[in-house]
């Protein structure tokens, strides 16, 4: 696995040294790419749960290229961040785990808000010998009816296969030292490829809370777009995920979403 290693990091309140801390220390690692509109209220939702479980935290946002203010608000929040160019996803929170303190990971996109009981989930799954996990995942606002259709089946998928979705991703240190990190080769379904690392490793849990996460792919792709994407992935197999040619989903610029960030999350 190739890992990069030209990240920067910005120290902040939530970053102390391995000397001053309580073990064990809950690493949480956000990669984020453009993200000031959503970034705010993930890290709100994502220190408001911290503080509800009672344990030692640090939150890292790792700021991949961004042009707008997502570094900014996130130093204004609290948060650690952590400065990269790499603009591929599994990098990106690798450089993140590097520059993290703890025995606990647990990573999450910059548009996902997750809970108290979900964060004390993965923490109980962990210390009963997890290597990691995920959970189901749930989108925020208003999804289309396509999407509301083929979301139960993704669910069952995920269940069977038992891997988790890229929004919410958790294992030990020593499980992510184990298996290398994500796989840097891979610009998408590197959540699934670690999934199925970690579970060579030891124990992969599924959580039963789910985790709410921005619907705004659903809502700015039509399903005609999202599916030409999915047919490109499986006609070309695992060299589709190799680079970031043909994933405008995931690395194409920032469309519009017509759902109000305020009415989206409140839902």
């Amino acid at each position: 696995m190739r890992v990069a290693d030209n990240s920067q990091t910005g120290c902040g309140p939530e970053a102390p040294a391995r000397s001053e801390r309580r073990d064990p220390l809950i690493s949480f690692v956000i990669p984020a790419h453009n993200e000031e509109r959503l970034i705010a209220g993930t890290l709100a939702a994502l220190r408001e749960a911290a503080v509800a479980v009672r344990e030692p935290h640090e939150i890292l946002v790792v700021d991949d290229g961004s042009t707008d203010r997502t570094a900014a608000i996130a130093r204004e929040q609290g948060a650690r961040v952590v400065t990269v160019a790499h603009r591929q996803i599994a990098a990106t929170r690798n450089a993140g785990a590097r520059e993290s303190h703890g025995d606990l990971l647990v990573f999450v996109d910059a548009d996902t808000r997750v809970h108290a009981a979900l964060i004390g989930a993965a923490l109980e799954a962990m210390r009963s010998g997890a290597v990691g996990g995920g959970c189901p995942i749930r989108f925020d606002g208003r999804v289309p009816t396509w999407a509301r259709v083929i979301h139960p089946f993704l669910l069952w998928i995920q269940r069977t296969w038992r891997f988790a979705g890229g929004c919410f991703l958790f294992c030990t240190r020593e499980g992510f030292t184990a298996v290398g990190g994500f796989d840097e080769r891979l610009y998408a379904a590197e959540e699934i490829a670690m999934s199925q690392a970690l579970k060579r490793h030891g124990r992969f849990v599924l959580l039963r809370e789910p985790v709410r996460t921005s619907g705004r792919k659903l809502r700015t792709y039509t399903g005609r777009e999202t599916l030409r994407v999915l047919g490109y992935l499986l006609a070309r197999g695992s060299r589709s995920i190799e680079s970031r040619d043909g994933l405008d989903l995931w690395y194409g610029p920032r469309r519009e979403d017509p759902e109000p960030e305020e009415r989206a999350a409140a839902s």
